[in-house]
């Protein structure tokens, strides 16, 4: 069964009929010539069907169809990597432009892309904190739970860090005898306003495990007001004043000191995601854990049409018309 690699049949089918629209001005043109010089169309618009099925063939190239499935080896370096993103209504703030959550989901985009054959899951947390996507190889998927990120999935309530910490500590479990360990880490994506318990113990466990929890302060120290659910209107409190959220650095900084991580912020004028990156790619596996994955990849034929249409241009370009005869 044939599938494709892009398959936006638009933009084809506009180029196709660019392409048959610049056919017919040259054949209208060849004619005009060829009625000038007494000579019949034909002779001089023989290559057209030549360039016609070229240009079809680069139009198929380029759509990269698809026929089968074929097995792939990957090298993982046997790495987990938790996304914990803050999706409390304080992350509606437009300090961050366009909103702190929408960057949120940008940078969450970029982070997946930087771990193409390790495994990632995905926790949100607000008031309370639950898994979105356990780990999974499947980035596709992670992708769509990423795309439907919003500020809706948790109760309101006051946020805290300590619950998304403590359910990553609780999936931090060791593996079953034979079974290679794996490093892993943790990016929290937060405002960092925390109004939760003591984040002591908890860190103090993770620390123990071995797990580096790397922090994102997403926000600016002067804040915005959280616009109020189901309109642009900001938020009031109970002295009927706009609630002004600002970056809380301070929780951020203890989590990624006290496990080893590191903290970076992201803003309009500051983005760490590049060290937070460079960073992660720097951490030593775990003992034996690289190991050589095999997946299904689409088996993509698009390098058979693009050279018979390479050939058919340089035959075109090869070949010419003979319009005018000197006779000595």
């Amino acid at each position: 069964m044939i599938s494709w690699a892009y398959p936006d049949f638009g933009p084809a089918a506009l180029g196709l009929g660019l392409l048959l629209l610049l056919l017919v001005l040259q054949v209208a043109r060849t004619r005009r010539l060829g009625q000038r010089l007494g000579l019949g169309a034909g002779r001089l618009a023989w290559k057209l069907p030549l360039r016609l099925v070229a240009g079809g063939l680069l139009l198929l190239a380029w759509l990269g169809p698809a026929l089968g499935v074929r097995q792939q080896a990957i090298r993982t370096s046997g790495q987990d990597v938790w996304l914990l993103v803050d999706v409390s209504r304080s992350m509606d703030a437009a300090d961050v432009a366009p909103t702190r959550l929408l960057r949120t989901q940008a940078a969450l985009t970029e982070l997946v892309a930087a771990f193409p054959a390790d495994r990632l899951g995905l926790v949100v947390f607000g008031a309370e904190a639950f898994v979105q996507c356990p780990l999974t190889y499947d980035q596709p998927a992670l992708q769509t739970f990423i795309n439907t990120l919003s500020t809706r999935l948790v109760p309101p309530g006051p946020t805290t860090l300590r619950a998304p910490l403590q359910l990553l500590l609780a999936r931090l479990s060791t593996p079953p005898a034979g079974v290679a360990p794996r490093a892993v880490a943790a990016v929290v994506l937060s405002d960092g306003e925390d109004f939760g318990e003591n984040l002591e113990p908890v860190l103090q466990a993770l620390g123990r495990t071995g797990a580096r929890v790397y922090t994102v302060g997403v926000g600016t120290a002067q804040g915005a007001p959280v616009p109020a659910p189901g309109n642009k209107k900001a938020l009031l409190n109970a002295k009927g004043r706009p609630v002004i959220s600002h970056l809380g650095e301070a929780p951020l900084l203890q989590v990624a000191a006290q496990t080893g991580g590191q903290y970076v912020p992201l803003n309009n004028r500051e983005n760490g995601l590049p060290t937070l990156l460079a960073d992660l790619r720097t951490l030593p596996p775990a003992a034996n854990a690289a190991a050589t994955r095999t997946v299904a990849v689409a088996d993509n034929r698009y390098r058979y049409p693009l050279g018979i249409a390479l050939a058919l241009l340089l035959l075109d370009s090869l070949l010419t018309v003979r319009v005018l005869r000197l006779d000595s």
